[in-house]
């Protein structure tokens, strides 16, 4: 088969998608669709694309039944702008080919993320590593933004007066805070891509990488939209159940009580919230 051109992946190829305040996605590059998701599967024994229907449902197949090595035959390319706090979320996945701009080579730019009002909140009460879902008063939150920027600002003129007076741009750099905005060259196979997406596009997700990771999705669709339809049905709306949420699921389906207890039972009761199941009572 030769190369695959993906008609609407063509269209916003270098198209900058916004992302936060300053950010943004941009698709450079992709080798492959769906049509070399079914090519790569059915090789085996020599045929090559079917109808379109027979093709979904061997993609749905595939993801349903996690055999992943087709869709590693997918690869795409993203110029990411993004704060350095989500970088380093980022960086956690390490199936990626990445390359970002240096401070040492390069003077940093003036611009730092600074966030929406509506997304200024407390410390969440009941989850030790993300935010209260209810917002600080609009007084409240402009004051923080107001801190934030000033400290930005003096932490930017700083590192100038550093860099002026000829200080190595590899030690100016060191004060800039975590909110400067980095760039880099971003490049993963889709079954990769999509684990990311997974975790990333989760509700336990800060809130800023989500933006980043619902908008790769959204262009992850134009260049493998059956895929990414298989992965949504199987993988990001589905749950999975334990051997023991298992049995507490045909307890519930019989009428008869739950045997689970605790944070056993808190887990579970949410993965029937998250799917819209309500228990038969007698």
């Amino acid at each position: 088969m030769a190369h695959d051109v993906v008609p609407a992946a063509e269209e916003i190829l270098d198209r900058e998608f916004p992302v936060l305040d300053k950010g943004f996605v941009r698709l450079v590059d992709y080798l492959g669709g769906d049509r070399r998701i079914v090519q790569s599967a059915r090789v085996s024994y020599g045929e090559g694309t079917k109808t379109y229907r027979e093709d979904r449902g061997l993609i749905n197949y595939l993801m349903r039944n996690d055999h992943t090595s087709p869709f590693e035959q997918v690869v795409l390319t993203f110029h990411v702008k993004m704060p350095i706090f989500v970088a380093r979320q980022w960086i956690r996945h390490r199936t990626a080919r990445l390359n970002e701009i240096s401070g040492r080579y390069s003077v940093m730019k003036d611009e730092f993320y600074i966030p929406a009002g509506e997304h200024i909140s407390l410390q969440s009460t009941d989850n030790k590593q993300g935010r209260s879902e209810e917002p600080l008063d609009p007084e409240e939150q402009m004051r923080i933004q107001a801190e934030l920027t000033g400290q930005q600002k003096r932490a930017y003129k700083d590192y100038n007066a550093h860099l002026e007076c000829g200080i190595a741009r590899e030690l100016a750099r060191i004060n800039l805070p975590l909110s400067l905005y980095t760039e880099w060259y971003w490049q993963m196979d889709l079954h990769n891509l999509f684990h990311f997406l997974k975790l990333r596009m989760d509700p336990h997700a800060q809130l800023e990488i989500r933006e980043y990771a619902c908008t790769i999705f959204e262009i992850v669709k134009k260049v493998a939209p059956i895929a990414s339809e298989a992965f949504e049905e199987h993988v990001l709306r589905g749950r999975n159940f334990s051997r023991a949420e298992m049995e507490a699921l045909k307890s519930l389906l019989k009428g008869e009580e739950n045997p689970l207890k605790g944070k056993a039972l808190e887990r579970f009761e949410k993965k029937l919230e998250d799917i819209g199941f309500e228990p038969t009572t007698c």
